[in-house]
């Protein structure tokens, strides 16, 4: 079978999944080792029997609905490439919002940032990118999780950030930060989403919070305040319908200049705040 007879057939198979071709696509090229423009470009090469065996396999764990992503072990994020595994959430494009916010309210001399909630590390990592004269302390209960993010920050070539395990600010004690970000679990338990796409095969200890959702930016927001330097930032991503009562939580712990932000889709998805005591 050549690639563009596997294509067309696994194109077919998967056409109840959002984007067919798109998986296909990924599917071969993991596999072949070959980018998308070789497959076009050499469509008729024949596939080897290993790579039939391998290429039915990820098909099939497709079709049962496990993401693309956990297939392949990889994931992009800010032109990064990041390894995943089902012990963290993938990292979404949405969420690139909330580097680019953070990024522009980043004083320009160096200083220290804290990621809470860390997963693969990647918006820490993707932060770290951009400003290498800053320091970044990144957060995350799981410790697998953890070992994910360091081995990402290894691999991508970042070495100004701290991974610590631990409950949320618990390993930083009394330290303070110019910034706090976040993309902490913000999903309601009886969301009726959780049992759909690809959200089926994440952790849900990263996507379920008390509360409808709203219990641990609750925590973060209350707790931010002892961690932050006079007129440091706080920026949460939070779920789209969520936008108004995040607000409504900085502003009564006193955050100033409190604005939420939409991702690329237009979805209210990034609330930010700067805190000032008199």
């Amino acid at each position: 079978m050549t690639y563009l007879e596997w294509l067309k057939q696994a194109t077919q198979s998967l056409a109840g999944s959002g984007s067919p071709k798109r998986d296909a696509e990924i599917i071969l090229s993991f596999v072949t080792r070959k980018t998308r423009t070789f497959l076009m470009a050499f469509s008729e090469t024949k596939l080897t029997e290993e790579e039939m065996t391998q290429l039915n396999n990820y098909l099939e764990r497709r079709k049962k609905g496990e993401p693309i992503a956990y297939i392949t072990g990889e994931k992009e994020f800010w032109s990064l490439s990041f390894a995943v595994s089902p012990v963290t959430l993938i990292p979404r494009p949405d969420t690139e919002k909330l580097v680019e916010l953070a990024l522009e309210r980043l004083p320009k001399e160096p200083c220290e940032i804290l990621d809470l909630g860390t997963g693969t590390g990647a918006v820490a990592i993707a932060m770290a990118t951009e400003r290498p004269d800053c320091l970044f302390t990144a957060i995350d209960y799981n410790i697998e999780a953890i070992k994910l993010a360091q081995s990402n920050a290894d691999r991508i070539g970042v070495d100004n950030i701290y991974f610590l395990q631990g409950d949320w600010f618990k390993p930083v004690k009394n330290r303070k930060f110019s910034m706090i970000v976040s993309n902490p679990p913000y999903i309601d338990a009886a969301d009726p989403h959780l049992s759909r796409g690809d959200v089926r095969f994440e952790p849900l200890s990263a996507l379920v919070a008390g509360d409808q959702g709203l219990l641990d930016i609750k925590t973060i927001v209350e707790v931010s305040v002892k961690h932050l330097k006079q007129y440091g930032w706080l920026l949460i991503e939070h779920g789209w319908q969520q936008g108004e009562a995040v607000q409504m939580i900085f502003k009564q712990r006193g955050f100033q200049l409190v604005t939420t932000y939409t991702d690329y889709s237009g979805n209210d998805r990034v609330t930010l705040g700067r805190w000032f005591k008199p």
